[in-house]
């Protein structure tokens, strides 16, 4: 199975979080393309079986700029794609991960688990949910 995870980080705490969900992944069997949303090769994510994007909630709640960009240059070729979200946040309700999975879902995408959110800095419990989160999204 190849999965992609793609990701953006500003303070390292969604960064934690994709770490974690790559560890996860990799000691399932997955092949893996880990890479942050600036630097991701679109070809090689979209020819994915399972794509998992994380994002941390910046400004009134929205995606970071780099993954929004990255985003919107795939949302087009996502019908039929499976994808999970993921993301850190300071504030709010997860607004920018409820807007997200509409996106997703309104792309033709199947969406393979609930997002996952985590408030600041996942502690070890938090890391241990990133790694059953995975698990869950790549079955």
């Amino acid at each position: 199975m190849k999965v992609a995870i793609v990701y953006a980080s500003t303070t390292g705490n969604t960064e934690a979080m994709a770490n974690a969900i790559n560890e996860a992944v990799t000691a399932a069997g997955a092949e893996v393309t880990f890479s942050t949303a600036d630097s991701a090769d679109k070809a090689a994510v979209l020819a994915s079986d399972v794509i998992l994007l994380g994002s941390p909630a910046m400004g009134d709640e929205v995606l970071e700029d780099s993954v929004e960009d990255f985003f919107a240059g795939i949302e087009g070729e996502l019908s039929g794609k499976k994808v999970a979200l993921f993301g850190s946040y300071d504030w709010g309700d997860g607004q920018w991960l409820r807007d997200w999975t509409d996106r997703v879902k309104a792309a033709g995408a199947s969406i393979t688990n609930d997002f996952l959110m985590i408030n600041l800095t996942p502690d070890d419990a938090g890391l241990a949910q990133c790694k059953e989160w995975a698990a869950k999204a790549i079955a």
